[in-house]
Parts: structure tokens; sequence; C-alpha cells
């Protein structure tokens, strides 16, 4: 039986997890202006399909996303994985668009969702569509846990989120994109968290904000760490050990032999994490990528080693400047593309930028936990079941490294 669900704070109150408090909701959305909504999708299997345990993360980076970008940057430590309108990004720094999270199989159909819903609402006087705009949409593979050959989320779901998308906490562990993920050899999926750090005193601001969000769905478990702790190695050995002295009990050969299903498939796959950072600090788009690169440090910490089959795809992004978009071909042109027009934007002084590279890995690692955390067990595809991360034997272990 899983143990009550419970975020990493609330399991263990004396963990440190870095020097900077989180937001008032420890979640993406502390962030001004960022919205959120998670949708899963479950069913039990059918004559026509196996079990369904899927769903859509949807992320706003601000409510008016088609005509004010943001900007962002991205970093790509592993690419064995999709994030479309990454190329956009690169080009020119700006994010116009909703970011959604899925399956590996449904990125078509949350691609198709984006432009359903800004069709009808962004057409000319003539009803035509005369704008320009990339869908960002990420995935991670969750067919252990879902029959994701059934294809289950459509462009339907994508409309909702972002029609419903809230400022409220993101919902964590089986939620949303990340409902059929696995992380560690335990059931993974949507995790959050974020961090206050003070800004200088000739800021606009007296702090900046800076939240993650993950969808893990990668990892070994002998690899996964709690404060540098080796907990993953040592629930291992615990089940293996368990299951040995005690033979005859079905449960416990059933959970080990789950445990060598999941550790045979990362032989073939190992799985991936899409990462999302957002912040009101005025960063541009080189200074993102950079703090892109920095989610890799909380990601490490928790035991990620992104192997060769893994996709480890992260993007960032600032809310702090409004660039306007669309002033050239949605609805009339109100610029001239052939003469050079200046935008009054603040950007940060490099030499001020540790504090958020701190926090970012912060975040990440705070916010991969609490996936683990909040998931639950779960029976997937051929009845394999995995288990949520065993919460009270955590704090058990833990007690020696606190």
């Amino acid at each position: 039986m899983s143990s009550p669900r419970c975020r990493l704070r609330d399991l263990l109150p004396d963990l440190y997890l870095g020097r900077f408090p989180p937001g008032p909701k420890n979640s993406i959305t502390d962030v001004d202006g960022v919205l959120a909504h998670t949708e899963s999708i479950i069913a039990p299997p059918s004559e026509t399909h196996g079990p369904i345990n899927t769903g859509v993360t949807t992320i706003l980076p601000r409510a008016d996303f088609f005509n004010q970008a943001c900007y962002a940057g991205m970093f790509r430590l592993n690419g064995s994985g999709e994030f479309t309108g990454s190329h956009w990004i690169a080009e020119t720094g700006l994010l116009h668009s909703p970011i959604v999270l899925t399956n590996s199989f449904s990125v078509g159909a949350a691609y198709q969702g984006i432009y359903e819903y800004c069709i009808p609402r962004h057409r000319n006087a003539q009803g035509e569509v005369d704008w320009f705009l990339l869908p960002v949409v990420g995935e991670t593979f969750d067919g252990t846990m879902n029959d994701i050959s059934a294809l289950k989320v459509q462009p339907a779901h994508v409309v909702r989120g972002i029609e419903r998308a809230s400022i409220d906490a993101v919902p964590e562990g089986n939620t949303g994109g990340g409902t059929g993920m696995l992380c560690h050899g335990h059931k993974g999926g949507t995790g959050s968290a974020s961090r206050i750090v003070p800004a200088d005193s000739s800021a606009d601001k007296a702090n900046y904000t800076i939240g993650a969000l993950v969808q893990a769905n990668y990892g070994r478990m002998r690899d996964l760490r709690i404060g540098g702790a080796p907990i993953g190695r040592l629930l291992e050995d615990g089940a293996l050990k368990a299951a040995e002295e005690n033979p005859s009990d079905a449960t416990l050969a059933a959970r080990v032999e789950a445990m060598k299903q999941i550790e045979a498939k990362k032989d073939k796959k190992d799985g991936s994490i899409i990462i999302v950072l957002a912040t009101d600090a005025p960063l541009h788009p080189l200074q993102l990528q950079r703090l892109a690169k920095r989610a890799t440090m909380g990601l490490a910490r928790v035991g990620g080693n992104a192997h060769n089959p893994s996709g480890d795809i992260f993007l960032a992004f600032s809310t702090a400047n409004e660039i306007p978009v669309q002033t050239v071909t949605a609805s009339g042109r109100s610029v001239d593309p052939w003469t050079p027009k200046p935008l009054n934007v603040q950007v940060l002084d490099d030499q001020t930028i540790n504090g958020l590279f701190e926090a970012t890995a912060d975040v990440v690692e705070e916010a991969i936990l609490n996936a683990l955390c909040m998931a639950e067990s779960m029976e997937g595809v051929g009845g394999i079941k995995v288990d949520a991360l065993p919460l009270e034997k955590v704090k058990e272990l833990m007690k020696k490294y606190l």
C-alpha cells in the first residue's frame, strides 16, 4: 500500500534545499503572469486499447502570449526527444506560444490544439489567418504505463488547457503530461517549485522569482539521491534482500520483477526529462540560455546522468520584458519591417546573476523530488505495477543523513 502522498518539504522539513526561500505556492505559477493547467486522461483497458494513463500540461508564459513575446533560451543536455519551436526560439530569443507538455506520440495533437485555440481568436476582419506562430510542444514517453498507440490526447485537450490555465499551484505527481511517467524506478510525473532571490536596491522590485516545472521520466532506481544520500541504492538493495529472505512472499516477488522489467526497459531507452524555467528577472535570451544550462545541476543532484538515449531538453523564459510581435503580419502592419526601430528593454548585469543560477539548481532539484513524492503507484501496460516512492521508508532512511 502506498504511503500518503506529500511534497518533499512536508516529508523532510529538515532537509536543506538551498539558501533562498520558496514562493508562497512553491510552484512555477509564483512567477508573475505565468499560468498553468494540467489535465489527465485515465481509462481502464478495453477491447480497443490497453490502460490509458496520459495527459497534457499547459503553461502560458503570459495571458497575452500571442501579441507580447517573452525573451527565452533553451539548452539541450541530450537530444533524444522533441521540443517543437526550438529553432525559432534559438533564432530570435522569443517565446510567443503556450508551452504544452505531453507524451511522445501526441506532439501532433498538441501542436494542432494550439492552432485550434488561436485561429478563431485571431483571424483578421476578412476571416483570414495572416500571422506567424510556431507552437512549442515538449514530450516524454509514457508507453510503460499508457497504451501510447491509442492516441488519446486530442487537440481539444490543449484548447481546454489554454482556456483554463490559472495562477493556482500546479498539481503534481500523476498529473497532466506527467500522468504516465516513471522516475528513478518509481512512479514519476509532474513536479514544480520556486525560489525568491533578493534584488539590488536599484531594481524595480525587491525580489525576483524563479520557478520550475518538470516532466520527470528518466533514471534508474540505484541512482536516486536525496540531499546527497544514496536513497535509490538503499531502496533497491533493501527490496532485493527482502525478496531473498522471503521467497514465498508474492508481493515482494512482484515488486522485484517490476523493478527488473523497468531496468530492462532502461537498457533500451533511458527516458527523458523536460524542464521549464520561468522568471520575472529581466534576462535577455543569452542569459536565459545560461539559466537553462544550470538546470543540469539540479538534475545531477537527484541522480540524472543524461544517458545516450535520453531526451533532456530545458527551456527558460522571462516575463520581465514585453516584446511586441504580430506587428507586421497580424491585422495590419503597425511597424515598417524595413526601418529599424529600437525597443526599450531592461536586462540584468551579468556579473550579478549568480543568485539566479544557484536558485535554478535548487528549484529543479526540488521539483523533481516533488514529482516523486506526490506520484502514486500505478498499473500499466501488460499489468506491470510501478510503485510510488515509499515515503515512510525514505523518511526512515534519511534520519542518518539529516
